[in-house]
C-alpha cells in the first residue's frame, strides 16, 4: 500500500516528466520489494529490559528480534554468537525466557495459521500464535482445542515449552495433543518431530523450556465444540478423591473438572464439572468477549487477599453467589479465560504469583495436610487451591506427570522486597521436598527456587535431557535463567528407581547418539526451509 501511495505521489508532482512516466512501472515493482522486505524484515531493538507477568524478573539482554518468517529466525539463530532465550507471552515466571545479555527471540510476530483441516480436526500454525487467535478461526466450524490451559492469551509455542495442562477430564498435558513440531536447531537446521519421527528431540522440545532449539510451527489435535453444563457442590476434602474416582475419573462427558480449595483452614473444596449437554445455552457468547471489563475481579481479589475475614467471605458469601445458578455455555466460551482478569492494579510492593505441584492420585491424602501445615505456618497469603486431574506424561523427558497425578495448583499474594522474596524460598523448598516425598514434583515454569538437588530428585531424566542438548546445541546457545541454573554438561550418574518410562525412540537421531541400540543412529531428517510442514 505505501508503494502505491508513494508512486501515486510521484505521478501528480507538477513537473512530472514522460521518462518518470513510463518508468512508473518499474518504480512500483521495486518500491514494492523494498517495502516488502521492510514488513516481512524482523523487529529488532537493542538492550531491552524483559520481564514476566509477575514484574519480578528484569533481565538485560542485548538485542530483542521479532521475526515474521522462518528465515528470520534462522538467520537469527545461526549468526548471533552469544546466547539466545526465546520468549512468547511471557506468563512463565522465573525468567525462563531470558537471560543478561542474550539475543531474545520474541516469537509474538510469527503467529499465522499454516493450515487447517476440518474433516480431520487438525490446525497447524506458526508458534508465536495466540491460542485466542487459533480458538477464533476455529470456532465457526464448530471445533475446540483439545487441550490448553485455561487462559488463552498464551502463545502456542509457550504452551509447549512448558507442557501446559488445564482441565481437561482424562487428558493430562498438552503433548497428548501435539501431532508434530517444527524445530529450529542450534546450527540453523530445521527438522520436523513427532512421537514417530525425531522422538528424542519430540520429547525434548515439548517441555523443555527452549533448551533444544526454536519451536517454529506445530500440528495440534482438535476436537469438536460441545455445550456443556455446569455442575458444583461442596464436600469435605477428605472426600474428594472418592467422589473424584466414582463421578469424573472414566466420566467421558465430564469435559472440564477442578476442585478449589478454600484457606486457610484447607479442608474444604468446591467441586466444579462441565459435562456434556444438549441442553440450550444460557450465555450466548461463544467465547468470552475480549473487551470485557474485569475491574471488579480486581477488587475482589484485594477483598480476598486484604480484608480481615476475606477469605471467609469468598467462601461463605461470594462462592455461593456465584455458583448459584448452573450455567450452560460452548466449550470454546469456557476454554477462553483472558488472564486480565487476575492483573491487580499495581505490582510494585506486591504481586500475585503462581507455584504448582504434582502428587500420583494415591497420595493425595497424605500431601495435602502436609502443604496445609506448610502454608499455614509461613502466613502465606494463598488466594486458591485448584486441584487438577492428569493422565500419565507418555514420555517428554522433563515431565512433571510421570504417573497418574492430581495438580495443586496455588495461586498467592507475596510481596517484591528481597526479604519477602527469600521467604517465599524457604517455604517453597519445604513444600518441594513434600511433594518429592510422597512420588510427586513441581513444575518448571515459576520462580526458580528449588536446590540442584531438589530438581534432579524431582525430574530424575533430566541428566538424559541434558545429554541430547549437549548433542545438539554444544555451545549451549539456547539458554534462560532456568537453564543457567540447572544445566551441566558433564557426566553425571543416573537417578534410579523413578519407575517410569524413558521416551519413545526411533531410528532417526541426531549424529553420534546412541540410541536404544547402543549403536550411533543416523542424523536428523532435515527439512529445507521451504518445505511443507507436513
Amino acid at each position: 500500500m505505501l508503494s502505491d501511495i508513494f508512486v501515486a505521489f510521484a505521478n501528480t508532482r507538477p513537473l512530472r516528466s514522460r521518462m518518470l512516466s513510463a518508468r512508473a512501472t518499474p518504480i512500483r515493482a521495486a518500491l514494492s520489494i523494498v517495502l516488502a522486505a521492510i514488513a516481512y524484515a524482523p523487529h529488532a531493538c537493542a538492550d531491552a529490559i524483559v520481564n514476566d507477568v509477575t514484574q519480578l524478573n528484569p533481565i538485560h539482554v542485548r538485542e530483542l528480534v521479532a521475526p515474521t518468517r522462518i528465515e528470520a529466525i534462522i538467520e537469527a539463530v545461526k549468526n548471533h554468537p552469544g546466547p539466545i532465550s526465546i520468549g512468547g507471552g511471557r506468563y512463565s515466571m522465573g525468567g525462563q525466557t531470558a537471560t543478561d545479555g542474550a539475543l531474545q527471540i520474541d516469537m509474538r510476530r510469527f503467529a499465522q495459521i499454516v493450515s487447517f483441516s476440518k474433516e480431520n480436526k487438525v490446525i497447524t500454525v506458526q508458534a508465536g500464535i495466540t491460542w485466542r487467535k487459533i480458538q477464533e478461526y476455529i470456532d465457526p466450524y464448530n471445533l475446540s482445542v483439545e487441550i490448553m490451559q485455561s487462559y488463552d492469551n498464551f502463545t502456542v509455542g509457550g504452551s509447549l515449552s512448558v507442557n501446559a495442562h488445564g482441565r481437561y477430564t482424562g487428558l493430562g498435558p498438552i503433548v497428548l495433543s501435539v501431532k508434530s513440531i517444527r524445530l529450529v536447531l542450534a546450527d540453523g537446521s530445521v527438522v520436523m518431530a513427532s512421537p514417530t519421527e525425531n522422538s528424542d528431540l519430540f520429547n525434548g522440545a515439548i517441555g523443555g523450556y527452549g533448551a533444544l532449539g526454536v519451536i517454529a510451527e506445530a500440528t495440534l489435535q482438535l476436537t469438536d465444540n460441545v455445550r456443556v453444563e455446569e455442575h458444583s457442590q461442596l464436600m469435605p476434602l477428605s472426600a474428594y478423591r472418592a467422589f473424584f474416582d466414582k463421578n469424573v475419573r472414566d466420566n467421558r462427558n465430564v469435559i472440564f473438572h477442578n476442585a478449589d480449595i478454600f484457606p486457610t483452614a484447607f479442608d474444604v473444596v468446591r467441586v466444579t464439572s462441565y459435562t456434556k449437554t444438549e441442553k440450550p445455552v444460557t450465555i450466548s457468547d461463544r467465547l468470552t468477549p475480549a473487551d470485557r471489563d474485569y475491574s471488579s475481579n480486581r477488587r475482589v481479589v484485594e477483598v480476598v487477599s486484604e480484608w480481615p475475614g476475606g477469605k471467609w467471605m469468598r467462601q461463605h458469601v461470594l462462592d455461593p453467589w456465584l455458583y448459584r445458578k448452573s450455567a450452560v455455555e460452548w466449550r470454546n466460551y469456557e476454554a477462553s479465560y483472558d488472564v486480565r482478569e487476575l492483573e491487580p492494579v499495581s505490582r510494585k510492593l506486591s504481586t500475585f504469583v503462581l507455584q504448582e505441584y504434582f502428587v500420583p492420585a494415591s497420595r493425595i491424602d497424605e500431601f495435602v495436610p502436609r502443604m496445609a501445615e506448610v502454608l499455614r505456618r509461613h502466613h502465606v497469603n494463598v488466594i486458591n487451591i485448584s486441584i487438577r486431574h492428569s493422565r500419565q506424561d507418555p514420555g517428554t523427558y522433563l515431565a512433571w506427570a510421570r504417573s497418574d497425578v492430581f495438580c495443586f495448583v496455588i495461586y498467592y499474594k507475596q510481596g517484591t522486597a528481597e526479604s519477602a522474596r527469600q521467604e517465599v524460598q524457604g517455604w517453597t523448598r519445604e513444600l518441594i521436598d513434600r511433594a518429592i516425598s510422597e512420588g510427586g514434583t513441581y513444575y518448571l515454569p515459576y520462580q526458580i527456587l528449588a536446590t540442584k538437588e531438589q530438581f534432579h530428585a524431582a525430574y530424575p531424566r533430566a541428566w538424559d535431557f541434558f545429554k541430547l542438548k549437549k548433542r545438539v546445541d554444544p555451545s549451549n546457545k539456547f539458554r534462560n535463567r532456568l537453564l543457567d541454573a540447572y544445566y551441566e554438561t558433564g557426566d553425571a550418574p543416573r537417578m534410579s528407581g523413578s519407575g517410569y518410562p524413558s521416551p519413545r525412540q526411533d531410528s532417526v537421531s541426531t549424529s553420534g547418539f546412541t540410541g536404544s541400540s547402543g549403536a550411533p543412529s543416523p542424523p536428523f531428517h532435515r527439512l529445507p526451509v521451504g518445505s511443507p510442514f507436513r
